[in-house]
């Protein structure tokens, strides 16, 4: 269970899409300041809400994060990418990018706040993964969610001897701009971040957030053929 009421949370890629609705639900349940970051950052009009830099690919911008914001309770690592077309389409270096930021960028930054997180008494670790995570047929951005996947799971172990709260949160489309152009059925980016606030409060450690989600987690019991998306 992590405290939220008078909390102060880093939000990454918090000004747009699903960390502006977290950065909005978060303050709803009572945070006392949300650090929203954006590679160019612009001005809020909440004076609960403060802009950042970052790029999560860099190490030195996350370093220097880490000594601008010695107070945070609460981590979301929101920010990400994608890239088009399957794995034989990308040349390998532009899957090595997207690994570095949908995956290592979530590390760097964990390992950047762990011991803030540690000092003020364990607090929380979102990661935001996708139904992709179990689910084939999105190249490069599914192996990534992946591997998030996995590497959350793995801080969590890491994590538990300092009290640290880590939820991984799988969901399917969400209105957001990576997916607005799709004709699909997608998620209220309101209600996934509520889905979240929930968690942190019961403890929780996974949030699987829309019907499709629990129907690919169910899945991975099945033959791996069950796993492509349609």
């Amino acid at each position: 269970m992590t405290e939220i009421k008078g909390a102060r949370v880093l939000v990454t890629g918090g000004q747009r899409g699903l960390g502006k609705a977290f950065a909005a639900a978060l303050l709803e349940a009572g945070a006392e300041t949300v650090y929203v970051t954006a590679r160019r950052p612009r001005p809020e009009t909440d004076p609960r809400l403060v802009p950042l830099a970052l790029e999560v690919g860099d190490d030195a911008s996350v370093a220097r994060l880490a000594e601008q914001v010695p107070d945070v309770d609460i981590v979301v690592n929101n920010a990400g990418a994608t890239i088009p077309n399957g794995l034989l389409g990308n040349d390998v270096a532009e899957v090595a990018h997207l690994l570095d930021v949908n995956v290592l960028g979530a590390l760097r930054v964990t390992q950047a706040f762990a011991p803030v997180l540690a000092r003020r008494g364990g607090g929380a670790v979102v990661n935001v993964h996708s139904v992709l995570s179990w689910a084939s047929g999105a190249g490069a951005y599914g192996v990534s969610k992946a591997a998030l996947w996995s590497l959350t799971n793995s801080l969590r172990h890491e994590l538990a001897s300092q009290g640290t709260q880590v939820v991984g949160v799988h969901l399917g489309y969400t209105d957001t701009d990576m997916v607005r152009a799709l004709d699909v059925p997608k998620n209220d980016p309101r209600d996934v971040a509520a889905q979240v606030v929930e968690a942190l409060l019961k403890g929780e450690s996974e949030v699987l957030a829309d019907e499709v989600t629990r129907h690919f987690k169910a899945a991975l019991s099945g033959p791996v053929e069950g796993l492509a998306v349609a």
